[in-house]
């Protein structure tokens, strides 16, 4: 069973991340949306308990789609999974700088792991978990940025100032 591995802090999970994870469905018999803690500079929002919570209600209609999280490398998470392909969306020339350097650091420390590049649908080129949580700060409209299945989530925590 061929397994792609779509790893991100998914705070929050947006509709660009959603749109990458149907087309990524639709290409491997199995995905998982791995959300990835950085305990260093995690300055999330949500907690990663959170962010699996509401991965796991958006992608609940995928039937081989998994949610799960780790808290390590990419690299030596990808180990658990026979020669998966980690899946990066790239809504511009600057991610695809940065996501290319991490595909070579990710081969360096698991050779087998191959990465591939999905370019954002055009309607979500512009949209970052950042600026959701920049829009969320200041009580903005949500509606076409996050899956309306985690829109009270946002709403609540941003309100509360918990971030």
């Amino acid at each position: 069973m061929k397994t792609a591995i779509y790893p991100g802090s998914f705070d929050p999970i947006t509709l660009g991340h959603l749109n990458i994870i149907r087309r990524t469905a639709q290409i491997f018999e199995r995905v998982v949306v791995c959300i990835m803690i950085n305990g260093e500079k995690d300055t999330a929002m949500f907690s990663p308990e959170q962010r699996v919570r509401m991965a796991q209600r958006v992608t609940e209609r995928l039937p081989n789609v998994e949610v799960d999280y780790f808290n390590g490398l990419l690299a030596e998470y990808s180990k658990r999974y026979d020669k998966p392909v980690v899946v990066k969306g790239l809504r511009a020339v600057t991610d695809f700088e940065n996501e290319f350097t991490m595909a070579l650091i990710n081969k360096k420390i698991n050779p087998e792991l191959e990465t591939m590049f999905l370019t954002a649908s055009e309607k979500y080129t512009f949209l970052s978990s950042s600026a959701v949580k920049d829009v969320a700060r200041h009580g903005g409209p949500l509606e076409e940025f996050i899956p309306i299945e985690i829109l009270d989530d946002v709403r609540k925590i941003a309100g509360k100032g918990k971030y």
